[in-house]
C-alpha cells in the first residue's frame, strides 16, 4: 500500500468528510475484520483533531474489528485521567458509555519495568553508524508490552518541527511515545549533543535514524495517519506505511510550520498555551524560537498557569539545573549517571553557550514568568520575572524595535533568512 493523502491550500482546512475519505481508503473494512487494533494517539500536549480521526476510524472498522482500543503515547509525560482522554478523543462521557463503551483506554507506563517488553538491542556498531560516530554503545530497546496483544497498530498524530528528532510524528509515537527509558534517554541526549538549532526543522537527522531503526524492531503491522495541523484543524493528512506517511507530512510541515524572519530579536515574549502544564513541555517555547533570538538577548517564557518544573524528572532537573551542552560534556564524569533525557531537556531550554575555565557563558538568557518562584528559578539557573508585571500587549507589533510577541508558542518554528553558523 502506498500513501493515501489529502491536502488543501494554505489558509484552508480539511473537512471531516475529507478525513473520513482518507480513512476509508487507507483502512478498507474487510482488511480489519476480526482483527485486534490498537490506536496510538498523542496526549494533551499536542494540538491535533484526534477526535476527528478516532471517530472516523471507529465508524469505519469499529463494528467488525475484534477490538479497537486506544493507548496514549505519553513518553515520560503524566498519565491522563479517563475524563482527559475523553476530551482528547472529543467524546462525551455519555458517548464513552454508549457507542464507545467497548473501547479500552490505556496510558503508557514508561517507568514500570513490568509494563515493558525488551525487543532487542541496538548494537555498538549500529549506534556508531546511526549517530555518525558520536556514540559507541549498546542501547536496549523496550516497548509497552500491551502492543503485542494486538494484530495491528495505527498511529495517529501531528507532524511539527521538533527539537530532538527534527520533525515529530511517525515512529516517534512508538519511541519515545510507548517506549522504554533506555532508548529514550539515549536519543534525547544524542539530539542535545548535536544541538537543537541543527536538529529542529531538519528532516533527516541522526535521531530520526535511531527512532526509525527502533521502530523497525516492532514487528506488528503498523499504519500511520500523519496530520499537518493548523488552527486546530488539518491542512494535510497522510496515511500509509509509517515512514512514507511521515515523510510526506514532514515535507508539508516544512512549508506550513516554519516562519522566516529577516533579523533576530533581542527580546521575545513566548506565550505558552495551557496544554503545556509544566516547564518540561513549555520549554518548546525556547526550542522553536532560539534560532531568531539575538546574541545576548532574552527569551521570556510567559506561562502564568505553570507551577511545576517537571513532575517526572523534577528531582534530577532541580539538582543539576539548566545549562548549556558543554557545561555537562566538560564535566561528564559528574553527570553521566543522571538520566540523559532530563539532561537533554536542560540543554534544550538553556540554549547554546560555552563553558571554559569553570565559567559558563550562555549565548542568550532564558527567563521564566510563571508561578515558579524566584528562588527556584535561581536554583535551576534560569531568570525570573513576575508574570503579574507583564502585559503581553506591550510586546505586540514591535518587530521593528527588535521585540517579538508569540501568542501560541511551541509549535511553529522561527528561523532567520540568513542563519548564523551555529544554526
Amino acid at each position: 500500500m502506498g500513501v493515501v493523502s489529502k491536502k488543501v491550500s494554505e489558509g484552508k482546512l480539511l473537512t471531516a468528510e475529507q478525513a473520513r475519505d482518507v480513512v476509508a481508503k487507507a483502512m478498507p473494512e474487510g482488511d480489519f475484520r476480526d482483527r485486534r487494533v490498537l490506536l496510538i494517539v498523542p496526549d494533551g500536549t499536542r494540538t491535533a483533531p484526534v477526535g476527528t480521526m478516532f471517530k472516523a476510524i471507529h465508524d469505519q472498522i469499529g463494528g467488525t474489528a475484534a477490538a479497537l482500543d486506544v493507548m496514549i503515547a505519553l513518553g515520560t509525560h503524566q498519565a491522563m485521567s479517563e475524563e482527559a482522554i475523553e476530551q482528547r478523543l472529543e467524546i462525551s462521557h455519555n458517548e464513552r458509555t454508549g457507542p464507545y463503551a467497548s473501547v479500552q483506554f490505556f496510558n503508557h507506563a514508561w517507568d514500570d519495568p513490568g509494563a515493558l517488553r525488551n525487543i532487542g538491542t541496538l548494537s555498538t556498531e549500529e549506534i556508531s553508524d546511526l549517530s555518525g560516530g558520536l556514540f559507541e554503545m549498546d542501547v536496549p530497546v523496550e516497548v509497552n508490552a500491551k502492543l503485542f496483544d494486538y494484530d495491528q497498530i495505527v498511529i495517529i498524530g501531528p507532524v511539527f518541527p521538533h527539537e530532538v528528532v527534527g520533525f515529530s510524528g511517525g515512529n516517534k509515537y512508538i519511541f519515545p511515545g510507548v517506549g522504554g527509558p533506555q532508548v529514550l534517554n539515549f536519543f534525547h541526549w544524542l539530539g542535545a549533543v548535536i544541538t537543537t538549532p541543527k536538529i529542529i526543522g531538519h528532516k533527516w537527522t541522526p535521531v530520526r535514524k535511531v527512532v526509525d531503526r527502533a521502530g523497525s524492531m516492532v514487528k506488528i503491522p503498523k499504519l500511520a495517519f500523519c496530520m499537518v495541523v493548523e488552527s486546530n484543524g488539518m491542512s494535510g493528512l497522510f496515511a500509509g506505511p509509517v515512514e512514507e506517511a511521515w515523510s510526506a507530512a514532514a515535507d508539508l510541515s516544512a512549508e506550513r510550520h516554519i516562519r522566516i524572519e529577516p533579523k533576530p530579536f533581542h527580546t521575545i515574549l513566548a506565550c505558552a498555551p495551557e496544554m503545556y502544564d509544566e516547564l518540561w513541555t513549555a520549554g518548546k517555547c525556547m526550542y522553536k524560537l532560539e534560532p531568531v533570538l539575538a546574541d545576548g538577548g532574552e527569551l521570556i517564557i510567559y506561562a502564568p498557569h505553570i507551577s511545576d518544573v517537571c513532575i517526572a524528572h523534577g528531582e534530577t532537573i532541580e539538582s543539576v539545573g539548566y545549562h548549556c551542552r558543554d557545561y555537562f560534556l566538560k564535566q561528564w564524569d559528574c553527570f553521566k549517571d543522571k538520566p540523559w533525557g532530563a539532561l537533554a531537556h536542560c540543554v534544550h531550554v538553556k540554549g547554546l553557550g560555552t563553558y571554559e575555565n569553570g565559567v559558563e557563558t550562555p549565548r542568550a538568557e532564558v527567563t521564566l514568568a510563571t508561578q515558579i518562584s524566584e528562588a527556584k528559578c535561581q536554583q535551576i539557573n534560569l531568570g525570573y520575572r513576575d508574570p503579574a508585571g507583564i502585559n503581553p500587549a506591550d510586546y505586540a507589533n514591535r518587530e521593528d524595535d527588535g521585540i517579538l510577541l508569540v501568542p501560541h508558542a511551541g509549535e511553529r518554528l522561527f528561523r532567520l533568512a540568513n542563519p548564523p553558523a551555529w544554526a
